[in-house]
């Protein structure tokens, strides 16, 4: 099995990756709960034929936290900054839920530096799963707790069964719920109200790039019509569906999402 490094990208803030293999770079983008541990079952399959690496994102895992509020276009700019430290003049990008969010995102900010997209369990603009007046119902139920005084370890299992599915095991939801566990209570409050409140919804039909969908087909969070909506609109594309996974597709059917990640990949 490939070993991996961790590595730090200077400026601010302070960005923890984990990187392995060499080669045309492949950059993996976790959700919303997520840190860099989250694509262990990628990268050391991944880094067999690329270089690939997995960010904690401003604010989790052994990155930085910042000062002030978030904006969403600071993740775009913080993936610009990690494409440069790699000396990668452009990269392919996987992201999943809010991670796929950010792809969507830097793509159409900076498109000469993205070769493929490869989007996870997402969608393209907040208001294709929360209408306006859900959006502040949905910040309250997830700050509301840890405003309260309670910590993320209070809330990750419920979280982490809310959006598993069927088939996860023991040991699938006990790395999910370490994975929430993790977070930094302050920023993990900055990510959820920018993130909600982010209206930017992305022109999927000017996308001019191969972009893989990749959805379970039991999440219950983004369920596949969001991702058969999204490849009706997008140019040159396809969508896979992994049977009874749910939201962490990545972890929860690891075999089956990088025989079909890699087969793209490679094709492109």
């Amino acid at each position: 099995m490939t070993e991996f490094e961790t590595v730090f990208i200077a400026g601010s803030p302070r960005l923890a990756c984990d990187v392995a293999g060499s080669g045309e770079l492949v950059v993996l983008l976790h959700g919303i709960g997520g840190q860099r541990q989250n694509w262990h079952d990628q990268l050391p399959v991944f880094a067999d034929d690329f270089q690939v690496t997995a960010w904690d994102a401003r604010g989790y895992g052994d990155s930085e936290d910042y000062e002030g509020p978030l904006d969403f276009a600071d993740f775009s700019a913080d993936l610009a900054r990690l494409l440069d430290h790699f000396g990668a003049a452009r990269a392919h990008i996987v992201g999943l839920s809010m991670g796929g969010r950010i792809a969507q995102d830097f793509y159409e900010r900076e498109p000469q530096r993205v070769a493929s997209l490869v989007l996870c369990n997402t969608f393209a603009g907040i208001a294709e799963v929360l209408a306006p007046d859900q959006r502040a119902e949905f910040i309250r139920l997830r700050q509301e707790p840890l405003l309260a005084g309670g910590e993320p370890r209070d809330i990750a299992k419920g979280v982490a069964q809310s959006f598993a599915g069927p088939d996860v095991t023991e040991q699938q939801m006990a790395r999910m719920v370490a994975s929430m566990s993790a977070l930094h209570k302050e920023s993990y409050l900055k990510t959820i109200e920018a993130t909600t409140n982010y209206d930017r919804t992305s022109e999927l039909a000017s996308f001019a790039l191969p972009v893989l969908l990749v959805f379970g087909e039991s999440d219950p969070l983004t369920p596949v019509t969001i991702g058969e909506g999204m490849q009706s609109r997008l140019p040159d594309s396809r969508l896979h569906v992994i049977p009874r996974a749910g939201h962490i597709s990545n972890l929860e059917k690891p075999e089956e999402f990088n025989r079909v990640v890699l087969e793209f990949l490679r094709a492109q």
